[in-house]
């Protein structure tokens, strides 16, 4: 392995950690060259987002996109800070503009169904999590304590947060 690939590996080990100055550190050791990698991009993104860095990581998301536009995660993340910036229509838009691979990801299903629910557009933002729900099972288990969805929790029988 060599070192560029270390680096990058120890980086994205510590963004699973949540040792986001950690990864940071790896990733400033990199070559000025490798910063321009997709991979790297991402490890960055996923930094600031951790960092709730929401309008650096949406910049960095977006460029994302404009590298790799048939890609779903750049959109996934970039309409993630849109939302968390409290720019939910903006959110729900860029999503939707996002390359038809979105569709068959339940995040993107899950992420629709809670910026409806936001924008209190309960018919579509239940058609959406269901939807997320068939194609996941395991994101009921996320809709439980996601706050974005308490209004929607006796629709969706899910529950409420242990």
């Amino acid at each position: 392995m060599t070192e560029l690939h270390r680096r990058i590996a120890a980086a994205q080990g510590y963004v699973e950690l949540g040792l986001h100055a950690e990864a940071r550190e790896e990733l400033a050791a990199l070559p000025v060259a490798a910063h321009g990698r997709v991979d790297v991009i991402e490890i960055t993104l996923l930094c600031l987002m951790g960092e709730r860095r929401w309008e650096e990581a949406f910049a960095l998301a977006a460029k994302l996109c404009q590298q790799e536009p048939s890609e779903p995660g750049g959109f996934i993340h970039a309409a993630f800070c849109l939302q968390e910036m409290n720019r939910t229509a903006e959110a729900l838009d860029f999503l939707g503009r996002g390359p038809a691979s979105l569709r068959t990801k339940p995040e993107y299903f899950y992420n629709m169904g809670c910026y409806h629910a936001k924008l209190e557009q309960v018919d579509k933002a239940l058609r959406y999590l269901r939807q997320a729900f068939d194609l996941d099972p395991s994101l009921r288990r996320f809709a439980r304590k996601d706050a974005d969805l308490a209004a929607l929790r006796e629709h969706l029988h899910i529950g409420t947060p242990a």
